[in-house]
């Protein structure tokens, strides 16, 4: 059976964060994608006979494992590295890292020990049946790994990796889609390990031809790997630094590509440290500052273009408004035209930085004929992701849908004239705050209102949004006062009960569930469809583009806060759903599996149902139906019947508990059953035994045979609900073999995605009324007295303290 990807995942990066030791992260993922690709290739040399990449007698994964527990491992390995290098000519690439390294793994036993953990880790994960999104299992892994050691290689080693997410973006926005033939060219001048390029072509199914070049010898290696491990053999990525040494030239001038994107260094202060050729790149403008870097890229980017050429290159802000050299260079660019947008990017997205970058798209095509600069203030759009900031699905779609599609949104983007850019005031500076005011309106106070009371109509007609919605709604809730300013019909107190009572606001609940169930209904036939065929990126993508579409004309809700709903539930349960059905079928992805308990490794899994207890405890895994769901559908009667034994239970352990938090005190009937201040009823029968022979007081002989009775009715009800749910959950377990294909399908797509999804959405509708309600009683509230009547309450709080002060005879 296939284990959930993420699940996957998780335990591949424990196991090999647990295996590091001191090593910093930046050097060990060299270990660890090294052996990721010996065991990619080596499995698709195994299914694929025609695969590009020859795995030779001695330099396969097999002789790895065959290596484990052997006292020279880390050796055997380095040699069998050796022998697929030389035999696919990836010397200085697929061998950079010392399997026999003893500074860096250990020596003797712990060396020992180590890789051999390591290789059985690696072991686990089968490419042979990689299928799904191209080869989907092995390109998560990878981009899993990536961002951990992104992540843990700190703030000057995190720059081998472009956020996946940002990567998407500079694809989508230089028009690279399905129309895109594979004879077209993208080119990353610095490609670091190439996740950028790898995204841009996952945007093209039909292929590109991939260039670029990286400085750093080792994150050049990694690129390579990368390209072979994501089926880009023949992308031609090259080493050297691209100011000083560009590799990709012709008759002394640079190639020229289709499409570009580049994630550069920063502000590099060394960038022209060598130079000798520029190559025409600086033609027609200055030289950049030799102290700052980040118009040389750029300036090498545009030079690199075709005629119709377009780029997209992630930068510091600085760019858009440094003075200097800069804003000449910037000022040329702009009176060229060349400039077609600027996104700003929220901070803290990337791994070498954590000051906020923006996204400079340029585009030779037409440039002439521009007018302005199109803007996005994208900054606000995020999610916290442990020490970074991620863009969400939905952050992701709108960038890319407002940008391609030029709308303008207030406090978000906007056309900007090149007239206006030119402006005195202005100055050529692209400062975005310059163009678009992202802050929220300020929250005006009404002095005439506080001074004679009522809310200003202008407050109540800013929720406009909501009126259009529940038409009448705001004749429920207001009343008018006088010219300009309405009351609260209703106490502050009920304002959210009379949105949630308004036939309106259930209607309009009611409508967005209805709207959810025909979306679900027109792509259910392509859910109860997947096979190992089916291409799961292709399949969300359908389903967020309808979604988006039905929601874009519904008052109040942001189709994209609806689209993301959708998307954050397909990323954590549905796309695990899917890979589990594309490769064991439906029937078996339903059956439950024993839990995966590898003490070696340190890995145990949480159970869904466990039948029996102690060592003969049977432990299951449910990866596609909850046991919840099969109770909630076939069990309910029973499921009630506990849920009431429960209840008796907690009745009678509540009755012993009051009674003996009664009796059981200093002096009171239950003192002398006390040992420590404890109670139990082994306490209180021993004590009645001695006590009934002493011939004790009758009360308290009456007291502990009381308790002991309620200590036995709680045993007893606790007996009832355990015996219960054992038999429920043998039940359910036996009710797994049951269930035909059609009944997994109904329980999956029905009782499960349906279900969640319509509950998801329905939350965004519950916060709609909650924003409304705390809006609304946050007027009330601050309107509600005013000036005069608290002058009043003064004056008669002062009249009472001179009345205090002249009883106790002071003047």
């Amino acid at each position: 059976m296939a284990l959930k990807k993420s699940d996957l995942y998780t335990s591949l990066w424990k196991s090999c964060d647990e295996l590091r030791g001191g090593m910093d992260a930046s050097q060990y993922k060299d270990y660890i994608l090294t052996l990721l690709f010996v065991k990619y290739v080596s499995d698709k040399a195994k299914s694929d006979p025609n695969s590009l990449i020859d795995v030779p007698e001695g330099g396969s994964f097999d002789d790895m494992l065959a290596a484990k527990g052997d006292k020279e491992i880390g050796d055997r390995i380095n040699k069998i590295i050796a022998v697929l290098a030389e035999a696919n000519d990836l010397q200085k690439v697929i061998d950079l890292a010392d399997f026999n390294d003893e500074e860096k793994l250990g020596k003797g036993k712990e060396m020992q020990d180590r890789l051999s953990k390591l290789v059985t880790i690696f072991n686990d994960l089968d490419f042979r049946g990689s299928r799904a999104e191209g080869d989907d299992l092995l390109g998560d892994a990878y981009e899993y790994l990536m961002r951990h050691f992104a992540t843990e290689s700190g703030k000057s080693k995190g720059q081998f990796y472009t956020p996946a997410e940002v990567s998407r973006i500079l694809a989508k926005v230089v028009g690279i889609n399905a129309d895109t033939t594979q004879d077209q060219t993208v080119y990353d001048p610095t490609c670091g390990s190439g996740s950028l390029l790898l995204k841009v072509a996952a945007e093209a199914p039909r292929g590109i031809t991939i260039y670029g070049q990286e400085k750093d010898n080792a994150t050049w290696a990694l690129s390579k790997m990368n390209m072979i491990l994501h089926d880009n053999e023949v992308a031609d990525i090259r080493k050297g630094d691209t100011i000083t040494s560009p590799q990709f030239t012709h008759n002394d001038q640079l190639r020229t590509f289709d499409f570009a994107v580049a994630n550069p260094p920063f502000s590099v202060k060394s960038w022209s440290n060598g130079l000798d050729n520029e190559y025409g790149r600086f033609d027609g403008y200055v030289q950049p500052p030799e102290k700052n870097g980040d118009y040389a890229f750029l300036l090498h980017i545009l030079k690199s273009l075709k005629s119709t050429g377009k780029a997209a290159v992630i930068l510091p802000h600085g760019v858009l408004f440094r003075g200097n050299a800069e804003a000449t260079i910037r000022t040329g660019l702009l009176k060229r035209g060349l400039i077609k947008g600027i996104i700003g990017l929220p901070a803290n997205l990337f791994y070498g930085t954590g000051i906020p970058a923006c996204i400079v798209v340029l585009d030779k095509e037409n440039a002439q004929a521009r007018t302005g600069v199109f803007m996005i203030d994208a900054s606000k759009g995020f999610i916290k992701d442990g020490p970074k900031n991620r863009l969400r699905s939905q952050d992701i779609h709108k960038i890319v849908d407002i940008f391609n599609k030029q709308t303008e949104i207030e406090r978000y983007s906007r056309m900007v004239l090149l007239t206006e850019i030119a402006e005195p005031k202005n100055d050529y500076n692209l400062n975005i705050p310059r163009y678009i005011d992202s802050s929220e309106p300020e929250d005006i106070q009404d002095l005439h209102a506080h001074l004679h009371g009522g809310i200003p109509d202008r407050d109540v007609d800013a929720l406009a949004g909501y009126w259009d919605a529940f038409p009448s709604l705001r004749s429920t809730l207001f009343t008018p006062n006088r010219p300009g300013y309405s009351d609260l019909a209703v106490d502050v107190t009920s304002v959210q009960q009379t949105v949630l009572d308004s036939d309106e606001f259930k209607q309009f609940a009611a409508k967005v569930a209805a709207k959810v169930d025909r979306w679900f209904n027109t792509h259910r036939p392509d859910l109860e469809a997947i096979t190992a065929d089916t291409k799961p990126n292709t399949l969300i993508a359908s389903l967020g583009e309808d979604l988006l579409s039905r929601f874009k004309p519904v008052p109040l809700l942001d189709e994209y806060d609806v689209y993301e709903q959708l998307m954050s539930y397909w990323h954590s349960v549905v796309h695990d759903d899917v890979f589990i059905v594309m490769s064991d079928g439906w029937t078996k992805a339903a059956t439950p599996r024993k839990t995966i308990e590898d003490k070696e490794r340190k890995l145990s899994e949480i159970p869904d149902l466990v039948v029996g207890s102690g060592r003969s405890a049977a432990k299951y895994k449910m990866d596609l139906i909850p046991p919840v769901l099969i109770v909630a559908r076939y069990f309910a009667d029973e499921q009630a019947k506990i849920n009431e034994l429960n209840v008796e239970f907690e009745e009678a352990s509540r009755a012993v508990e009051e009674y003996v938090e009664e009796h059981a005190v200093d002096d009171g009937l239950l003192a002398e059953a006390m040992d420590e201040d404890k109670i139990s009823k082994a306490l209180c029968a021993a004590r009645l035994k001695k006590a009934k022979a002493e011939k004790a007081d009758r009360d308290e002989i009456k007291a502990l045979e009381h308790i002991i009775k309620l200590y036995n009715a709680e045993i007893a009800a606790k007996k009832a609900v355990r015996d219960s749910q054992v038999e429920l959950d043998l039940t359910t377990l036996k009710k797994y073999g049951d269930l035909t294909e059609e009944d997994i399908k109904q329980l999956v797509l029905d009782d499960k995605w349906r279900a969640i999804i319509v509950k998801r959405i329905g939350s965004e509708v519950n916060a709609l009324t909650l924003e409304l309600v705390a809006r609304i009683q946050q007027l009330g509230e601050r309107y509600a007295e005013t000036v005069g009547a608290l002058d009043g309450e003064l004056e008669r709080l002062e009249a009472r303290v001179t009345n205090y002060l002249a009883d106790m005879g002071v003047k």
